[in-house]
């Protein structure tokens, strides 16, 4: 029976799937706005109990197609451990189609092309990358340990190797401050990069996490002033007007964060998503009830 080092995270969309534990914590861990993995320190888990894992989930479960390697980034783990999980999970799941993972811009960049090409042969086929703001500016006031150049590179760098991306980013994090700055360079990075899925989040702090966000937002100067929803819904609108990827991207609104639920494809169904939109700022559409909003 496969034991968990708990807590134990993964993207929605993963939750019918086998979830693999081949890391502990985030090899970055310092994004500000983000409380998971705080009760970890990043290390690989030996190889003997990953493939121990594997065989008890092949016995209670033979048929898993579909495999997310947990923790915050299995892309951390050197590209010959990663090959030996992947190898490991094809002899063991006849019937396996996907393994997927979180990952980071710096832990992709790190991949060669030929690693990452290698990778994707043995069924790595999507990442989770959570971009959060294409501005610099908003980049440094988070410490996201990215800029807008290096995610680009890192998402070309995937799509070269062909491996989906399922990008985020996350509406007011700019404040009503920065929320122009935000939102305008988040749309200037997906229309250069175009991920195969991009999702909207709603900015959330635990209460632990506030005064640490706070503090390194203001560092560069000036007070963090939360979006209210208004604010925050013509943050996703000036989002969609604006994006114009050089390919289609599956877009999504439907975490459970956001006060408004959107699903399409940009930009085919634009005017549709900035209807949706419309009604809600008029208050025509009703937006999702706090209390079941969450991360």
């Amino acid at each position: 029976m496969m034991l968990y080092d708990m807590p134990l995270y993964r993207p929605p969309s993963e939750g019918s799937n086998l979830i693999l534990q081949v890391t502990y914590g985030c090899s970055f861990n310092e994004c500000s706005f983000c409380s998971m993995y705080k009760s970890k320190s990043y290390r690989a888990r030996p190889m003997a109990d990953i493939f121990a894992d594997i065989e008890d989930a092949a016995r209670d479960w033979p048929q898993a197609h579909r495999v997310f390697l947990a923790d915050g980034d299995a892309l951390g783990l050197g590209f010959a451990e990663l090959k030996q999980i992947l190898l490991k999970l094809a002899e063991t799941f006849p019937d396996l189609q996907r393994v997927s993972a979180y990952a980071t811009p710096v832990n992709l960049l790190r991949k060669s092309a030929q690693e990452l090409e290698q990778l994707r042969g043995l069924r790595l086929s999507l990442v989770y990358v959570g971009i959060e703001s294409g501005s610099p500016e908003i980049l440094k006031r988070v410490t996201k340990g990215a800029s807008p150049a290096s995610i680009e590179k890192a998402l070309a760098k995937a799509r070269a190797a062909d491996i989906k991306v399922s990008a985020t980013v996350i509406l007011g994090l700019g404040g009503r401050t920065l929320w122009r700055e935000h939102i305008e360079g988040t749309v200037e990075l997906i229309n250069k990069t175009a991920p195969t899925y991009l999702s909207t989040l709603l900015l959330g702090l635990e209460e632990t996490q506030g005064p640490r966000f706070m503090q390194r937002f203001e560092r560069l100067g000036g007070a963090f002033e939360w979006q209210d929803e208004t604010g925050t819904l013509r943050e996703l609108n000036q989002l969609v007007s604006g994006l114009e990827p050089v390919r289609p991207v599956i877009f999504r609104s439907n975490h459970a964060s956001n006060s408004l639920a959107l699903a399409g494809n940009l930009p085919k169904d634009k005017s549709r998503l900035l209807s949706e939109i419309a009604s809600a700022l008029s208050g025509e559409t009703k937006l999702r009830s706090r209390y079941i909003r969450a991360f």
